[in-house]
């Protein structure tokens, strides 16, 4: 086994580097909690389905529990994803510079070791299903598939970026599911733009590997639309903000979604227009800048299930 408190190349100088046990620090990069910007991006379509479904039910009160629920669940289930992940893609991420100090390739700890901490990672998010309603526990359920064949997508297709945004959409559904018992047509509208959104930031994410990517022979959306990255992302982003305004439609918003959905708009025309494919380091910190985007539109949607619960 190699040293555990080697460092991840690129998620240096982080909490779990400087403050976390040295026995930690291996699982703790497994599941990402160096780095928790992807378990926000899983976190932020389950909020706003949530905040848009306790619109449509007029009654906030189940969303205080709900949306600490939601946390909890999705930094459990992003953190089991990821190390299945690592699992399937070990020899893979050897290959790539950016990924071979990960704690597997790196030998901080075992295949075996990682299966078990998968386990009980998700065993804590079946704690939190089973919170929730029949309907919903099932609906959480069904997207173990999806998240089960993403990790090989990359292997056969230029667009596993679709597939990963069927998985970390999910939580659009899920809102609908808890507090209504039912998915509806709003909420498919939901899911379809988060889709969109997803496919968008994680090809701006993809650039940073590209090049080992092209390499290996491993596939994306980054090397699929290259220089017209730009025009693809105005597309996918694009259809993000309008397939969310036609669920806040259906729902029967409020006006401050509305101002949400415009703030994340503006957000994402930023990042359109800042994009430098060739800047790995701008790319990330553009990914990262998503949180910030969903944040945006889960106030909106928020205020406006409030506005509902109150009769205003």
């Amino acid at each position: 086994m190699s040293d555990a408190a080697a460092r991840v190349a690129d998620s240096a100088g982080n909490w779990v580097d400087t403050r976390a046990p040295l026995w930690a620090r291996p699982y703790l990069r497994l599941s990402r909690l160096d780095r928790p910007i992807g378990s926000w991006l899983l976190l932020l379509p389950c909020w706003w389905s949530a905040a848009l479904a306790a619109g449509v039910a007029g009654d906030a009160s189940r969303l205080p529990l709900i949306i600490v629920l939601f946390f909890i669940g999705a930094f459990a289930m992003r953190g089991a994803g990821c190390t299945w992940n690592d699992i399937t893609d070990r020899d893979l991420d050897a290959r790539v510079e950016r990924t071979r100090s990960r704690p597997i390739p790196a030998g901080q700890v075992t295949v075996a070791q990682a299966m078990i901490f998968l386990v009980a990672q998700a065993l804590v998010g079946l704690v939190v299903l089973l919170q929730f309603n029949r309907f919903a526990i099932a609906t959480g359920i069904a997207s173990l598939a999806i998240v089960a064949v993403y990790p090989f997508m990359k292997r056969v297709t230029y667009w596993p970026q679709v597939v990963l945004g069927l998985a970390f959409s999910w939580g659009a559904l899920m809102g609908f599911a808890v507090l209504l018992g039912r998915i509806d047509a709003a909420a498919l509208a939901l899911y379809a733009g988060s889709i969109a959104w997803v496919i968008g930031y994680d090809t701006i994410y993809a650039h940073q590997d590209a090049e080992d990517d092209a390499l290996i022979g491993i596939k994306s959306t980054a090397l699929l639309f290259g220089e017209r990255t730009r025009r693809a992302l105005a597309i996918f982003y694009g259809l993000a903000v309008a397939l969310i305004g036609v669920a806040l439609h259906l729902a029967a918003a409020r006006w401050p979604a509305w101002i949400g959905l415009a703030a994340f708009a503006a957000h994402l025309a930023w990042q359109v227009a800042r994009i430098d494919i060739g800047d790995s380091r701008l790319c990330l910190q553009i990914f990262k800048s998503n949180r910030d985007a969903g944040l945006l539109l889960f106030a909106g949607l928020l205020g406006s299930a409030l506005l509902v619960a109150a009769g205003l």
